[in-house]
């Protein structure tokens, strides 16, 4: 099989388990702890980020890329991204009243395809299967 679309695969099963924990954390947030949709994402996300970076970089991209520049790249991408998105976030549920399940759905899906094109395009860049990993699995 190609080896960018088992990348592909592989980093899509990734954002599924990071999707179900920022999730998970946003329900628990929202639901149990009475704070506001936006708050609720915003210690979701960060929660998420972690976990998609720190499996992303070991499995899907199998990179020895240096982890101090890769997550300045990946704080990059975030510091444009969480912003925007916790005030749609809070524009849209908060003010408008939409529900917190649906905006939270778009804005992971909006979320997975940039993320992927920043990590594979512009943090990896150069870096993939760098890190022995991808080696021993071909064999």
């Amino acid at each position: 099989m190609n080896k960018e679309l088992v990348r592909t695969v592989k980093y899509t099963f990734v954002a599924a388990s990071a999707g179900l924990i920022q999730a998970a954390t946003d329900a628990f947030c929202f639901q149990l702890l009475h704070l506001s949709a936006w708050r609720s994402y915003l210690i979701a996300l960060i929660l998420s980020v972690i976990w998609n970076f720190a499996i992303n970089r070991a499995y899907t991209f199998h990179s020895d890329a240096n982890i101090l520049k890769s997550l300045s790249l990946v704080a990059l991408y975030y510091v444009v991204f969480t912003p925007l998105s916790t005030w749609w976030t809070g524009l849209f549920v908060d003010t408008w009243g939409w529900n917190n399940y649906l905006v939270l759905a778009a804005t992971m899906l909006i979320n997975f395809v940039t993320e992927f094109c920043w990590q594979r395009f512009v943090i990896y860049r150069g870096k993939v299967d760098t890190n022995g990993k991808e080696k021993h699995q071909d064999e």
